[in-house]
């Protein structure tokens, strides 16, 4: 039976452990005591162990809340694409989005092609590769921006809108290539990328209306002024 020193360590530790919000450690920390025993660790490496435990535990726990507030629209990710049933698409460039790169450089990406490529899916793999690695990030249909953006200018709240939206460092806005707008909403929908130029990225996938998807330009776009500085991956 355990000692009475021992449940009072027991009680102490769990305790600590719950005031100081470390949920895995205390979780584990018997298992790993356990562990650490039989594998004859040294005390650093057994704090090594609790340390890591923690760690990997607070971030499956962060990206678990940043996917959730993301609003996704599926549960798709990148590694759920199948190359087979459309071998046109470029597996390195999508794998290369999916490393997140274009984050560290402020780089705005649209991606263009014909319905049913996966574009969207792609966007979404994306956004989870971003949650994952500690982003936050925000999913949205482009009408329900603009929309939510002409409601809120309408009642005073538009600069806190752009503000908040401004902070976010990953913006996908997904089937703008559908969106028909007036000149109040299309100057609205300019004044977050124009916040968000080189400051924070965006996304955007786009049905093309050329079959092909590859002869694609923002010039083409009627929101030119807002696209330009955007990359374009294509994917046919």
């Amino acid at each position: 039976m355990p000692s009475e020193t021992s449940a009072v360590n027991a009680a102490y530790i769990e305790a600590r452990m719950k005031q100081f919000k470390l949920v895995d450690m205390r979780e584990q920390y018997q298992e790993l005591i356990r562990v650490a025993s039989e594998q004859s660790m040294t005390y650093e490496d057994f704090l090594i162990m609790l340390l890591q435990a923690e760690e990997t535990g607070k971030k499956r726990r962060q990206a678990e809340r940043l996917t959730d507030a993301a609003n996704f629209d599926s549960d798709k990710r990148l590694s759920d694409i199948d190359y087979r049933f459309n071998p046109n698409l470029d597996a390195d460039k999508i794998q290369s989005l999916g490393r997140l790169e274009f984050m560290d450089n402020h780089e705005n990406i649209i991606i263009i092609g014909p319905p049913g490529v996966g574009k969207s899916m792609i966007a979404t793999g994306i956004g989870r590769n971003a949650c994952e690695a500690g982003y936050k990030v925000l999913f949205v249909n482009a009408k329900e921006l603009v929309d939510q953006l002409y409601e809120d200018m309408q009642k005073g709240y538009l600069k806190e809108t752009l503000k908040q939206i401004s902070k976010i460092p990953l913006l996908i806005i997904d089937e703008l290539s559908y969106l028909k707008m007036d000149k109040e909403r299309e100057s609205l929908f300019f004044q977050i990328i124009r916040q968000r130029y080189e400051k924070a990225p965006s996304l955007s996938p786009q049905t093309c209306p050329w079959a092909d998807g590859m002869n694609y330009s923002p010039a083409s776009w009627p929101l030119q002024r807002s696209l330009t500085a955007w990359s374009i991956i294509a994917m046919s």
